[in-house]
């Protein structure tokens, strides 16, 4: 048996090398892993915590990308902290739900790996896919800005993917919706923005709304 794990968290790498106090999850079904991995990664300027989901650990990790070029398109627009608080929290439910669908924990969204993650992706210009969203709202090509970038930018394949899995599973994901049309040429960051503030009424316990 390969006994392996997942790491996943609010993990800006340029952060983390200058010493700032940050944390991660290790996600795995084998206690050694985790073990070994607080063993090695621990240090007085970095925690290391153990979670047992690791489909929820490795889909949080990759959707908050999708929410991350929300995010970004939404500062290139001008919009402030009440559009990000929308579209972080709005988001979030749309991870957990897609997560469930897969089999993950709905604790797994609440930690670090979750929204940890997701807030730190979301609000750093250090992050890469904010950096795309940004740019694109502003008028840039996606193209333009990706042969610009000089690394990857995960949120873009992961719209694509994630995008069409939603739809043959039903599940409804209006921001990842709006970021693939974005991204397909079909609609521009403002219009898409347009689209989900008219979507119809809701109440937000209503978790499959």
């Amino acid at each position: 048996i390969r006994k392996l794990g997942v790491l996943s968290g609010p993990n800006l790498a340029k952060e983390i090398l200058i010493g700032h106090p940050g944390a991660t999850v290790v996600a795995s079904p084998f206690a050694e892993v985790v073990r070994s991995a607080q063993d090695v990664l621990i240090s007085p300027s970095f925690r290391v915590y153990g979670h047992r989901d690791v489909i929820g650990a490795e889909i949080a990790g990759a959707l908050k990308n999708i929410i991350a070029l929300a995010s970004g398109m939404s500062g290139g627009l001008g919009f402030q902290h009440n559009t990000q608080s929308l579209l972080l929290t709005r988001g979030l439910v749309e991870i957990t739900r897609f997560g469930l669908s897969q089999g993950a924990q709905a604790s797994t969204f609440r930690g670090l790996a979750g929204m940890g993650d997701l807030i730190a992706t979301c609000s750093s210009d250090l992050s890469r896919n904010y950096q795309v969203g940004y740019r694109v709202a502003q008028g840039e090509s996606l193209q333009s800005v990706l042969d610009s970038l000089g690394y990857v930018a995960e949120g873009v394949p992961t719209t694509r993917s994630v995008y069409h899995m939603s739809r043959e599973l039903g599940i409804q994901m209006p921001i990842t919706e709006g970021i693939y049309h974005i991204l397909e040429g079909h609609l521009s960051p403002r219009e898409a923005i347009e689209t989900l503030m008219v979507r119809e009424y809701k109440y937000e316990e209503e978790f499959s709304g």
